[in-house]
């Protein structure tokens, strides 16, 4: 019996027959990097993943209408971006702590959470640092960078998706007008100025290449010695770390602290007021940390943000820390870190 998976041409006959499981299998190589698309687009994995069945759900019912004058993926990418268009003009744009208020100093007062879809919000990296598959350039480095993404949130919707579908995705100006409905002349104003905006709001080195620079041992033993000290609450090891105009943002939580002093302050009189363990992980291509606070009442530490790490020649530019539980089962991490794997030295890892 041939159970080989059919090619992409007897899946279409199949799809376009009726048959959704074969649509399923046909779409199914494009779902991540439609994903990454939507996120870029819209800055929240919830509202990407809503994007993303929207535009599946319309391809699904559009399929008779595909005549394969383009290829599928590039047919998909229309229905995702235009799905996205529709979405962001119903919606906020997405904000990153400083662009929602001003930094603060009183560490008593954080204010109350601001709810809503209202704050950008991180993308699980689960592509290796060093992936070879082009294919899974869609879905890391630059194009999910937190200071790309929170960029692009800057733009008109339709700027937004002429960066993205040329600079990211490598379409040329006849692809994208034809996927925007619009002229390559058109495409190419819009490029120029969604390019201009985005250099003034993001580093002029991105986190691709910090890290490059650190190399991947660098990388790991800065994560290491900072996961070290967070630990044992050794705030000067921390503030050794950070560069002068360090950021400590704490979404949905208003408050900010901006530079080393004001964060080290913070570090002191709040953060460490409890225990924590802390698990590394990786977001938007960038270094990342699970953080779990010990409940004082049992002594047990669950998940209580995922911090998101910048950096800059070294040190670290900004801890991007969110705080939303919505947020933190995309991460695929226990809720609670299992009690024999927590001693006195930190969790297993």
């Amino acid at each position: 019996m041939d159970t080989s998976r059919p090619n992409d041409a007897e899946l279409l006959a199949l799809a376009r027959g009726g048959d959704a499981a074969a649509f399923d299998l046909l779409v199914a190589g494009y779902r991540r990097e439609l994903a990454a698309h939507c996120y870029r687009m819209l800055g929240s994995p919830h509202d990407a993943e809503d994007a993303l069945q929207e535009s599946l759900l319309s391809a699904w019912r559009g399929l008779a209408g595909f005549e394969g004058r383009s290829s599928l993926r590039t047919w998909l990418y229309r229905i995702a971006t235009n799905a996205c268009l529709r979405m962001s003009a119903r919606r906020p744009r997405r904000l990153l702590s400083p662009d929602h208020g001003p930094a603060r100093r009183d560490t008593a007062d954080l204010g109350e959470p601001v709810t809503g879809p209202v704050w950008l919000e991180p993308w699980p990296d689960d592509v290796p640092a060093d992936e070879p598959d082009p294919a899974a350039s869609y879905l890391r480095r630059e194009g999910v960078e937190l200071a790309f993404v929170a960029a692009l949130q800057h733009l008109p919707g339709t700027q937004r998706a002429v960066l993205i579908l040329r600079e990211v995705l490598e379409y040329s100006a006849v692809e994208v007008a034809s996927l925007l409905d619009t002229t390559p002349a058109s495409v190419n104003s819009a490029l120029q100025r969604a390019r201009k905006a985005v250099e003034r709001r993001v580093p002029p080195v991105t986190q691709r290449a910090e890290l490059a620079a650190l190399g991947s041992d660098g990388a790991r033993e800065l994560v290491d010695a900072f996961v070290a000290a967070w630990e044992r609450a050794d705030v000067d090891a921390i503030v050794a770390m950070l560069a002068d105009d360090a950021r400590f943002t704490m979404p949905p939580l208003p408050a900010w602290f901006d530079g080393r002093d004001d964060v080290a302050r913070f570090l002191t009189e709040r953060v460490f007021a409890t225990a924590w363990r802390l698990v590394p992980v990786r977001a938007n291509g960038q270094p990342a940390l699970a953080c779990y606070p010990q409940n004082p009442d049992d002594g047990r530490f669950r998940l209580g943000a995922i911090t998101v790490l910048s950096l800059r020649s070294g040190r670290i530019t900004e801890l991007g820390s969110f705080l939303d539980p919505e947020l933190h089962h995309l991460f695929g991490l226990p809720r609670e870190l299992p009690k024999e794997n927590v001693d006195e030295s930190g969790p297993e890892r």
